[in-house]
């Protein structure tokens, strides 16, 4: 399927539900466990309408200038009010669920080049705010204000909204993948910090699957439990990552230096992978 310029549009209370969940994507503290029943079965009008209300969330809410405008005045040497960093914070969420949306649903489970690059990009300058680096700083914020630009921006709006999804069979192909990727990182002894980035995309992807689905369907129980459960394993990944970054700004630690997964996390990891393997969830 590829969109077209009408896209199906959804109740304000249904974005509302999804920014509740996108700030407790990353919520440590519950872990009662996954549903041991199914949440409604994933349709291609799932696959379709997931896709939808992400893109309307992005769409919604904020505006190129004062996106540019934020990064312009941190790159002026300015510092964030509280208000400004959690706009800042805002936006950037609305952009990483985006391209989780992306890489899962389009067909080729990756995001368009130009939104990629831009989404990283604030994750970066993010970091170089939140870290004190002025050299991370400098040169993604100067690459920001490139791609930020009004030619770049509707270039890249336009291929956001015409988009090849893939079919009910490739997605949960794709997702049966990620499970198959997911229980053999896991079950190593140590991860390099690519590799447990790499387990991280997988439950960030994962978690966003179901903070849609439990918007779209509020009564549907399972799938409020199921991203709860993943918004878990999500913060307490966010938090060993967060640690990874700044000994990596700060020189202390290599980025890729291996380590073992936390106790806590590889525990909820085979918690997970033996449910989709059983069947029980249906990623």
């Amino acid at each position: 399927m590829i969109f077209k310029t009408r896209l199906k549009t959804f109740s304000a209370q249904a974005v509302e539900l999804l920014l509740t969940a996108l700030d407790e994507d990353d919520r440590i503290g519950d872990a009662s466990g996954l549903p041991a029943t199914l949440a409604a079965p994933c349709t291609q009008a799932t696959i379709e309408d997931n896709y939808a209300l992400c893109l309307q969330l992005w769409e919604q809410g904020f505006t190129r200038r004062e996106l540019r405008a934020l990064v312009r005045k941190v790159l002026r040497g300015a510092t964030l009010t509280e208000a400004e960093g959690m706009r800042y914070k805002s936006i950037r969420a609305r952009f990483k669920h985006l391209r989780f949306a992306q890489r899962l649903y389009r067909r080729q489970h990756d995001s368009t080049r130009l939104f990629k690059l831009i989404t990283v990009f604030l994750g970066h300058f993010q970091d170089g705010f939140r870290y004190g680096n002025d050299q991370t700083l400098r040169l993604y914020g100067t690459l920001l204000t490139v791609l930020l630009s009004r030619p770049l921006w509707a270039l890249m709006r336009c291929t956001l909204r015409h988009t090849r999804l893939d079919n009910l069979p490739g997605f949960m192909r794709h997702c049966q993948q990620q499970m198959h990727e997911l229980r053999t990182l896991s079950m190593k002894p140590q991860l390099t910090g690519s590799e447990f980035h790499d387990v991280r995309k997988i439950i960030s992807q994962q978690v966003s699957y179901y903070d849609t689905l439990r918007s779209l369907y509020p009564a549907d129980r399972q799938a409020y439990q199921t991203s709860r459960f993943l918004a878990n394993i999500n913060g307490l990944m966010g938090q060993r990552h967060d640690g990874m970054v700044a000994d990596k700004l700060a020189g202390r630690r290599h980025y890729d230096t291996p380590d073992a997964l936390d106790a806590a996390i590889s525990q909820q990891l085979r918690l997970l992978t033996e449910h989709a393997s059983q069947g029980l969830v249906p990623v």
